[in-house]
């Protein structure tokens, strides 16, 4: 399903804004940095990486003329599993994302300790996003970094 056929479902269409696009990236680095910061607990480390997974997709998404619409259920999967499209990302990757918001969900709602490698692996893959819409924007979407 293309990003257009989603509109109204669980995207809205936005003209892409350089500004907001660089603010997203900023906060992502700072998420990362934090991520990165031993001293806190696994669980603080671990939200600050995937809360910069999920600014940077919505970076991604906004720069292709796009936001989630928030008062629908589901727009953190949405904004995931639209990466595919929006910066190319492969699938198997996406899929990973997608495990570590559902890792996110259950230690938000349960309680759930976040295991060492769990952690690990969303700072990893938060820092390699990074890389990826940045690179991706670099490329394809000059004008808006």
């Amino acid at each position: 399903m293309s990003l257009t056929n989603l509109v109204g479902i669980s995207l809205e269409k936005v003209t892409p804004d350089a500004a907001a696009i660089g603010r997203l990236l900023s906060a992502a680095k700072r998420n990362i940095a934090d991520a990165h910061v031993r001293e806190i607990s696994a669980e603080n480390r671990f939200d600050a990486a995937y809360k910069a997974i999920m600014q940077l997709a919505n970076a991604a998404l906004q720069a292709n003329g796009f936001r989630t619409l928030t008062s629908k259920p589901g727009h953190h999967m949405t904004m995931i599993q639209t990466l595919s499209q929006t910066v190319g990302l492969d699938r198997q990757t996406v899929i990973v994302l997608d495990a570590l918001r559902k890792q996110r969900n259950v230690a938000d709602y349960s309680g759930d300790i976040v295991p060492a490698s769990a952690v690990e692996e969303c700072v990893s893959h938060a820092a390699a996003l990074l890389e990826t819409v940045a690179g991706w924007l670099k490329v394809k979407k000059p004008e808006l970094l």
